[in-house]
């Protein structure tokens, strides 16, 4: 997700840029071979409360552990849960406190209330930034080499996972985002050096997304890791270093490959617009063939789409809330999730976000998650959210609770 409501738009021809517009959405951009947006730096909006944080070992007994029954699995183009189909009735709550994992920010108490508040809603899932930039658990070096992972970050990460299994909420993880590569970001540099190099690449699959997969592949409520939060913006834009799709290839179908072969868990891509991940359009980055092609491996691949929609999108890439999956111009291979959608943007769509969720659910689709829960930006929270969550489980509560 672009970090806070005020998205700029890159244009076609010379990489201008056009002003963006208070809120989620933005009109302006120049044309649909080049729509993009993205933020100013999230940390410099991230909230500044002063909520007392939990200690590394937090008031809870770490049990992150299943058997393996509530596990997400793919069959064909459905998410299941015990052989029963799932419905993601989702929602995003990136951080509490902007780098939340690894660093002293972590709050417990934060995250026990408000997935006891999802739970409550009837949401069975939330999408989490567990790095939202700069190096707090997750640590290169100048050249872009992998160097560390804090123990305070696997400490907090325990707890999470914990609290997601208490309240039944399904996880899934995104790694990075576009912010990891802005020129605002403390270390920028370290991270693009990452992605253009093979042994770099290598370094940071082998000590980072190895170890995660491994130490979680027991945690049935990690369902899906998100490679990368909206890679569309380091692709399209100066200031996140306009790498290459093949760079970022390279880096995507490597930790895809490493996932499948030492874990069970999802793995999909946050493209910011179906521009990238379409053939209707500029080209499928996260198809089987691209990324198998990029690594030789037959383990890299996606297990679903998560493709980002907002309103500014509509007049270059349509519209996903009355079309099923392949008619929006997904390939129609995988099960299909919108993995972001502003919580209020009633007054620029014309649409309600309960409409939209049962839409969405009427369609084809496997799920839907706003942006957000927890109200970092002014896209929303859960005001917005509870009746849209509210009216998938009145349509469809066997889907949303399959195990019951």
């Amino acid at each position: 997700m672009n970090s806070i409501a005020r998205r700029i738009f890159a244009l076609a021809a010379c990489a201008a840029i056009a002003g963006g517009a208070a809120g989620c959405g933005s009109e302006n951009a120049a044309d649909n071979s080049s729509a993009g947006g993205e933020t100013t730096t999230a940390a410099e909006t991230a909230p500044e409360g002063e909520s007392a944080p939990a200690p590394s070992a937090a008031p809870i007994d770490i049990d992150f552990e299943g058997d393996g029954t509530a596990k997400v699995t793919v069959d064909g183009t459905k998410l299941t849960v015990g052989g029963k189909e799932l419905f993601i009735n989702g929602v995003n709550t990136p951080w509490d406190k902007w780098n939340d994992f690894g660093s002293d920010k972590f709050n417990y108490a934060f995250w026990d209330m408000h997935f006891a508040e999802l739970e409550e809603a009837g949401i069975n899932a939330s999408r989490i930034w567990i790095n939202c930039a700069d190096m707090v658990g997750v640590k290169l070096d100048e050249s872009g080499k992998f160097s560390e992972v804090t123990d305070k970050h696997w400490q907090d990460l325990d707890v999470l996972f914990t609290i997601a299994k208490k309240h039944h909420i399904y996880i899934m993880a995104t790694l990075m985002s576009f912010d990891h590569f802005k020129d605002s970001n403390n270390g920028y540099q370290s991270w693009r050096d990452m992605v253009c190099s093979e042994d770099n690449i290598n370094s940071f699959v082998e000590g980072y997304v190895v170890p995660f997969v491994k130490r979680y592949d027991s945690c049935d409520y990690l369902w899906s890791i998100d490679l990368m939060n909206e890679p569309d913006w380091v692709h399209e834009n100066a200031e996140s270093g306009k790498l290459g799709w093949n760079e970022l290839g390279d880096l995507f179908s490597r930790e895809a490959a490493a996932i499948h072969d030492n874990s069970d868990i999802l793995v999909t891509i946050g493209f910011g617009m179906i521009k990238y991940n379409s053939d209707k359009y500029d080209g499928n980055y996260g198809s089987d063939s691209f990324l198998m092609n990029r690594s030789g491996k037959k383990s890299s691949y996606l297990d679903f789409y998560s493709t980002h929609y907002y309103y500014w999108e509509k007049p270059w890439f349509d519209y996903p809330f009355d079309k099923s999956p392949t008619d929006f111009g997904l390939d129609g291979t995988k099960p299909c999730v919108i993995g972001e959608v502003a919580a209020n943007d009633v007054a620029e769509s014309g649409e309600t976000l309960e409409l939209k969720y049962g839409n969405v659910l009427d369609n084809g689709w496997n799920g839907i998650m706003a942006w957000t829960s927890n109200g970092v930006d002014a896209c929303g929270d859960m005001t917005d959210i509870a009746p849209a969550a509210a009216k998938v489980m009145e349509k469809a509560p066997e889907k949303v609770h399959p195990l019951g």
